[in-house]
């Protein structure tokens, strides 16, 4: 929606998660941020277009995209990408000969530059790990205002921990009346609390009203779990309380 229907509805929600990015970024230099989620079929992934399509709409803003979710592979079908036009994150990892210059495809009518899983690997999570990845992640940092990672869900496989030394901070999506609270506590434990960004509480459909306020909220975390801040943008929901 942030990218085909920026002036919609739902487009807003996801603008009012740009507008918290965009003050983290000036007051903690949160540049490179890796969205996640404790399980598959979060949203994690139309979490991550749509937020890179919000940042996007900044005229001088320069976005990367990065699909890093080696064993689910999306970002190309969803925007319409050849994902065999390019080589991809894959085949800049294992060919060092391959710069990020000639990975990165621009899309042809967003300001939004993407570099695609590329191939699938044979082991994913030993492609992740290799030091390359973190050269073309510091590469990226250098030449793009904001880099914009979709990754594996935390607890199913090992790959986003690989990931998470090489991040900024992670935005971890919680599906509505779908993510079991176990599994979020131990997607949470599986990362540094520091490198919590917050949480999207993505899909809550009670009383659907565009003219209520958010159920889609976001929350820094502290250590024990408790929330330091909160902030919301609307969604298709009621606003229900900091105790829910």
């Amino acid at each position: 929606m942030s990218l085909l229907a920026p002036t919609s509805f739902e487009a807003e929600q996801y603008r009012a998660l740009r507008h918290k990015i965009e003050q983290l970024h000036r007051s903690t230099d949160l540049t490179t941020i890796a969205v996640s989620s404790p399980d598959a079929g979060d949203g994690k992934t139309t979490t991550t277009l749509n937020l890179a399509g919000a940042l996007a709409q900044a005229p001088d803003a320069r976005i990367l995209l990065i699909d890093a979710d080696l064993r689910g592979a999306n970002v190309a079908m969803y925007l319409g990408l050849d994902e065999h036009t390019a080589p991809g994150l894959v085949d800049a990892i294992l060919n060092p000969s391959l710069t990020l210059g000639s990975v990165v495809q621009t899309h042809p009518y967003l300001n939004l530059t993407v570099i695609t899983a590329g191939r699938q690997p044979t082991s994913p999570y030993e492609v992740l790990k290799s030091p390359r990845l973190g050269e073309l992640l510091a590469e990226a940092r250098e030449k793009y205002d904001y880099v914009i990672v979709d990754t594996p869900p935390l607890v199913s496989v090992p790959d986003s921990q690989v990931l998470a030394r090489l991040v900024d901070g992670f935005v971890l999506v919680v599906g509505a009346h779908r993510t079991p609270r176990r599994l979020l506590l131990e997607a949470l434990n599986l990362l540094e609390p520091t490198r919590v960004v917050g949480l999207v509480f993505n899909g809550d459909d009670r009383h659907l009203s565009r003219d209520s306020y958010a159920s889609k909220r976001v929350y820094e975390m502290t250590v024990d779990g408790t929330r330091r801040h909160r902030f919301s943008s609307r969604s298709r929901g009621r606003q229900t309380s900091s105790d829910e």
